[in-house]
């Protein structure tokens, strides 16, 4: 049986892989408000709505800071 991981060993991991997605992610994201299109890729559906999402630096949380109306709209947001 595997030995427990130590909750700050757990943490300390916790926030390198947190570091890690920032640097991939950015502090911006756009999500789709039509749950059928989660998880597509913005061409199959370039004239769905978007919700528009920025990181609080303090909290890490994700928070909604407008709507987008298609890919083109998102994409500049996202290039800010």
């Amino acid at each position: 049986m595997n030995d427990p991981e130590p909750l700050a060993e757990w943490a300390a991991r916790r926030d390198r892989q947190r570091a890690s997605d920032q640097q991939i992610t950015g502090r911006r994201r756009a999500e789709p408000l039509d749950p059928a299109a989660r998880g597509r890729a913005a061409h199959l559906a370039p004239d769905a709505p978007r919700v528009l999402l920025e990181q609080e630096e303090e909290t890490g949380w994700w928070l909604p800071v407008g709507v987008a109306a298609n890919a083109a709209e998102t994409a500049a947001f996202l290039a800010e």
